[in-house]
């Protein structure tokens, strides 16, 4: 049985001990790699290349292969960048975990999905969310709730 823990903790600092599991059937025992790839590589290289599976040889935790999905428009760059890459990757793990990168050409995973289309609102249906939320008191709580409910709104096509 899992031992509770008291108290209220940030979401990211859970991320590894939840994911870990799923992860590391994909060769991710390090599931943090996957959690701050942007901040292991930057956000620039996040946008087009994206960690797949790490593999290390049999009874071995150091010089594994880490294959990442590449923007095929990217591929050629990335290759040049590959020693750069992997001293970042080990500067994140704090020892010589990769040794190699094979690249896949595909999408990167951590691509950002584009946001869904949203019809526009009639005055009817914006002053509805309007009036729901006028009783509530704090001014940013109540922007964010009728932009929520705009998209909501919005997202439906009757």
């Amino acid at each position: 049985m899992e031992k509770r823990r008291g108290g209220l903790r940030a979401i990211g600092a859970e991320i590894p001990r939840i994911a870990g599991a799923a992860l590391g059937k994909r060769g991710f025992g390090e599931a943090q790699l996957v959690t701050q790839w942007e901040a292991v590589i930057g956000p620039e290289l996040a946008q087009k290349l994206s960690p797949e599976r790490l593999t290390f040889p049999r009874g071995e935790r150091r010089n594994g292969t880490l294959r990442l999905r590449v923007a095929s428009a990217f591929a050629t760059e990335a290759q040049h960048l590959e020693p750069v890459l992997i001293e970042r990757i080990n500067a994140f793990f704090g020892y010589g975990a990769v040794a190699r990168l094979a690249f896949v050409q595909g999408p990167p995973l951590t691509a950002a999905p584009t946001p869904p289309r949203l019809r526009p609102l009639s005055a009817e249906e914006q002053r509805a969310i309007d009036a729901r939320v006028a009783g509530v008191a704090d001014p940013e709580l109540r922007a964010a709730l009728a932009r929520l409910g705009s998209a909501l709104a919005g997202s439906r096509h009757d």
